[in-house]
């Protein structure tokens, strides 16, 4: 009974049983696979660890896709005997999976070119955070507020992609500053260079800098540029860190911070003016 073959197809309830065991053995080994070389085998060849996850990753899908095959061909499942069923749902699977391709495809695309790796500070499609795990459909996108987001690999090929980190870790801050006119423009530039050298994660090369931007409405507008290769994962937190040292430094120098104000100037004249039309007019109005 178990080696009869079920109604309607050409396999045993035997074979069926078979098959589903060695899916999940195969399964199992695209897994330890990825586990393996990512934490044993390749974790003291020198590569960088991205590499060596990009790698990992390639070879547990050639598992997969090799293993599937060569269970399907010892199971008695001939793959010649699935070209008529692949022909009669091909236009369902072209529709229905299209995107799950699409990402599928997408993601070797990135393990192959590495436009991310793990580890990166990322900005697409509206998320920003720290690249964790590039999956075979999806990468994970953790957030600085500890928010995991999960992003279809397509975003990374068919849409603009910010990479804080790619190849160069180092990172230009520009804070603009706005003091009052009257002051030593020379003591603000001394000032503001000192506030972005006392931050011990602004890099010493290259050093801060400071540009007189323009002549404000209110104020004289400057700009501090500082470098960073450590803050690119919290940028909110150096920029604030950073206003808090200009702060501070400014009102230890006696540098005024303005505020928007506008002149207001009154004509006499014009007054004047309008009072007397307005007791000519009474009159007029009186006698009708």
């Amino acid at each position: 009974a178990w080696s009869a073959p079920l109604p309607g197809v050409s396999i045993s309830l035997l074979q069926l049983f078979l098959l589903v065991g060695l899916l999940i053995l195969v399964f199992w080994l695209s897994s330890r696979t990825k586990r393996f070389l990512f934490n044993r085998f390749l974790v003291h060849s020198g590569l960088d660890r991205s590499l060596q996850y990009a790698i990992s990753q390639i070879a547990s899908n050639v598992v997969l896709v090799v293993g599937i095959f060569i269970v399907l061909q010892n199971t008695g499942i001939h793959l010649e005997a699935l070209t008529v069923f692949a022909g009669a749902v091909g236009v369902g699977i072209g529709f229905g999976l299209q995107n799950i391709t699409s990402n599928f495809i997408s993601g070797l695309v990135i393990l192959a070119e590495r436009p991310i790796t793990i580890g990166d500070r990322v900005e697409v499609a509206g998320v920003t955070g720290q690249v964790q795990k590039i999956r075979a459909r999806s990468t994970v996108i953790v957030t600085n507020d500890n928010i995991t987001t999960i992003v279809p690999n397509q975003k990374f090929i068919d849409s603009p992609v910010t990479n804080w980190t790619y190849g160069d870790k180092r990172v230009r801050f520009r804070i603009p500053v706005g003091v009052a006119y009257g002051s030593d423009v020379e003591l603000v530039r001394q000032t503001l260079i000192e506030a972005g050298e006392e931050d011990p994660h602004t890099l010493e090369d290259p050093a801060p800098s400071v540009f007189f931007v323009e002549f404000g409405d209110s104020s004289l507008n400057f700009e501090l540029v500082a470098w960073s290769n450590e803050m690119s994962h919290r940028p909110a937190r150096y920029r604030s860190d950073l206003n808090f040292a200009i702060y501070r430094k400014l009102q230890e120098a006696g540098i005024e911070i303005p505020f928007p104000q506008r002149d207001l100037n009154i004509r006499s004249e014009v007054l004047q003016t309008e009072n007397t039309r307005g007791k000519k007019d009474r009159p007029e109005r009186e006698s009708s």
